[in-house]
């Protein structure tokens, strides 16, 4: 039985304990909050202990996920390594990238097992896509929405554009060659809205936009190849294609079995613990992302 815990269960990771909760061969051993009222509520809900400081609890797990605010995933994640256990870092990664630096270095030299949550890796539409993306030309994403007042410490950059950023590092699997972008601070102290172009050496180019003030949600993902566009429906799951067929333009629409992106992401953390293998999103992976996210932030804001 591995046994588990949750790291800060606020608006997020409260799922990430129910998750826990649900998988077969796996013990919630307790949560943590500073709001120890917050933890004790969320440990009687799913039937795990409760703490108000993640030192206490590490003795009693194998492995624990960190889904407390940005600034303070460095110091409890190297705490964590320090005591030999395996960590789940939801993004963004780290504040800096020197800090992303020093906790891959210490998850390496621990031989620890080190994921970084980018959760839409394991939307059913994006894993469907893998086997039909062959050359990509161009990526467009846009990822928006009505303004929540949530997540409002961080640019928008940090909180929805990186997302896409992953995604489409994982695509082109190239190094990125140049950056254009522009954004503003609206209605809170951080950006609100951005776009950014972005080069890649082998020529390919991707459009990026994130925002929080719009009308509505929309979260779409389009590549364009040489044998059609494929477009992904990050909210439906599903993926919709246009190419060319005996001298026509078809069209093909492709749903894949839904699953929750959370439980397959942390399942995919658990195999890693247990068969002591790579994790879909490694340590690094969180890095090239939030590295990309901040120079995006420091061009907007120079």
């Amino acid at each position: 039985m591995l046994k588990v815990g949750v790291i800060g269960v606020g608006y997020l990771g409260r799922h990430h304990a129910r998750v826990f909760s649900e998988i077969d061969g796996v013990e919630l051993v307790g949560v943590v909050d500073i709001d120890r009222q917050r933890a004790e509520e969320i440990a009687e809900r799913y039937g795990c202990l409760a703490f108000s400081n993640h030192a206490e609890m590490l003795d009693r797990v194998d492995a624990v996920s960190i889904v407390t605010p940005t600034t303070t995933h460095y110091p409890i994640a190297m705490e964590c390594l320090e005591k030999g256990r395996d960590i789940f870092v939801e993004k963004p990664f780290t504040v800096t990238i020197e800090e992303a630096d020093r906790i891959i270095e210490k998850a390496r030299k621990m031989g620890r097992i080190l994921q970084v949550g980018h959760i839409e890796r394991f939307n059913p539409a994006v894993t469907a896509i893998e086997g039909l993306i062959e050359s990509p030309r161009f990526i467009e994403s846009e990822r928006v929405s009505p303004f929540l007042g949530r997540a409002t410490d961080v640019d928008v950059t940090l909180d929805l554009m990186i997302h896409d950023i992953d995604i489409i590092l994982s695509l082109t699997k190239k190094k990125v060659s140049h950056i254009h972008a522009v954004g503003a601070k609206v209605l809170t102290d951080r950006l609100d809205v951005a776009k950014a172009w972005i080069e890649f050496e082998d020529g390919i180019s991707a459009l990026i936009t994130a925002g929080r003030l719009a009308t509505e949600k929309r979260r779409f993902l389009k590549i364009y190849q040489d044998s059609g566009l494929t477009i992904v429906d990050y909210q439906k799951g599903e993926i919709v294609q246009h190419f060319r067929k005996g001298g026509e333009i078809t069209r093909s629409v492709i749903s894949p079995a839904h699953t929750e992106p959370l439980k397959a992401e942390l399942q995919d953390f658990l195999r890693s613990v247990l068969n002591r293998t790579e994790p879909t999103v490694t340590g690094e992976d969180g890095r090239e992302a939030l590295k990309i996210a901040l120079e995006i932030s420091e061009k907007i804001l120079r």
